[in-house]
């Protein structure tokens, strides 16, 4: 009886000719090729100046609000104005839109506004062919790149709540369905520090989903002249976009990719550690006499990414505790709240941060 001698790895294995197709199918495909990170940050340093003259055309002044404003745009942040009226808050958010080709919404937050004003809502509608009605989601002004929020305060926790899903989540829920945001997505939203009557103040888990408190300022006298010395306001159709949106992802892409020392990413953590009124020796004796509450670790992680930003817009690949130092009051104002103590001794926040930048070691 003759034996037959079957090999079972033979059968199981692909054919040679199967891996050959495959082999050269992938060699057919064009090889992806990553932008080198370092190129792309010698170019952004020259193209933020451009960005700066291209908007300082509509814009005067208000050069440290731009600055900060593009530095969390490049760090995924979102950024809260306070200013007066008449400071040009809503202007500048147009402007910096127009200057990086962007679309670009506003919302007037007012106590009767929804929050279906702010993610859309889902409406009836009949197809003039076939008769048949279905219901179409009709986007609100919360799908854009650039979103304005005027006047924040003046609007129900509950529409408030609506937005913060927006700028946490980078998406929208209408009627149980989840809409992705696209990228980049940035809300810059303005609020009066002297009319509170009627207003419904931010609560702080919506404080901090922001990145920067940013003071806008009145001009300085030479600024306010040339304010008024201009008969009419350049045109924002003028504007020639200087970063486009591919750029701009490019750019904030690279950005996350500028490293940051461990002494720096120590001295950011001890320096927000210092801001909570606990016994645990961390905090000087008169941050437990003027500060309620400090900031949480978001605020940390804040100053390391904002960092990153600052540093690159200046042409330097990697961040430095004087980053920190100059970021620590944007990032901070808005996370600190004060005793009834400090009030009544007439402390402000920004003093007391000032104190801690001066007096916590850098090293």
């Amino acid at each position: 009886m003759r034996r037959v001698m079957v090999c079972f790895s033979d059968i199981n294995e692909p054919k040679p000719m199967m891996e050959q197709s495959v082999t050269e199918t992938e060699a057919a495909l064009p090889p992806v090729i990553e932008p080198d990170p370092t190129e792309v940050l010698d170019s952004l340093a020259p193209r933020i100046h451009l960005l700066q003259t291209e908007m300082a055309k509509v814009i005067v002044g208000q050069a440290d609000v731009i600055s900060s404003a593009l530095y969390a745009l490049l760090s995924r942040g979102h950024c809260l104005l306070v200013g007066v009226p008449g400071l040009a808050k809503t202007l500048l958010v147009h402007t910096l839109a127009r200057s990086l080709e962007l679309s670009f919404s506003r919302i007037q937050f007012t106590p009767d506004l929804m929050p279906s004003d702010i993610t859309g809502t889902e409406i009836l509608e009949q197809d003039a062919t076939t008769g048949h009605r279905r219901f179409v989601f009709a986007r609100g002004p919360a799908f854009t790149q650039v979103l304005l929020a005027d006047e924040i305060n003046r609007t129900p926790p509950k529409t408030q709540a609506a937005l913060l899903e927006a700028m946490q989540e980078k998406t929208v829920t209408v009627a149980g369905k989840t809409y992705r945001l696209e990228e980049p997505f940035m809300v810059l939203a303005t609020q009066n520090p002297i009319e509170q009557e009627g207003t419904y103040p931010l609560p702080e888990a919506q404080l901090d989903r922001f990145l920067f408190e940013l003071l806008v300022d009145y001009p300085s006298l030479e600024e306010e002249k040339k304010v008024v010395q201009q008969h009419s306001f350049t045109p924002l159709d003028r504007l020639q976009p200087v970063l486009t949106r591919a750029e701009v992802l490019r750019f904030r892409q690279a950005v996350a990719q500028v490293p940051a020392p461990p002494n720096v990413i120590d001295y950011a953590v001890r320096l927000v550690r210092a801001t909570r009124p606990v016994s645990n020796g961390e905090s000087p004796e008169y941050i437990k006499r003027w500060v309620r509450w400090g900031a949480s670790p978001r605020a940390s992680q804040h100053l390391i990414v904002a960092g990153r930003a600052r540093a690159a817009c200046a042409g330097r690949y990697n961040v430095s505790c004087e980053d920190v130092a100059a970021l620590a009051p944007l990032v901070l104002r808005h996370r600190l709240i004060r005793t009834f103590q400090a009030d009544a001794e007439g402390k402000t926040t920004d003093e007391i941060i000032a104190r801690l930048v001066e007096e916590v070691p850098r090293e």
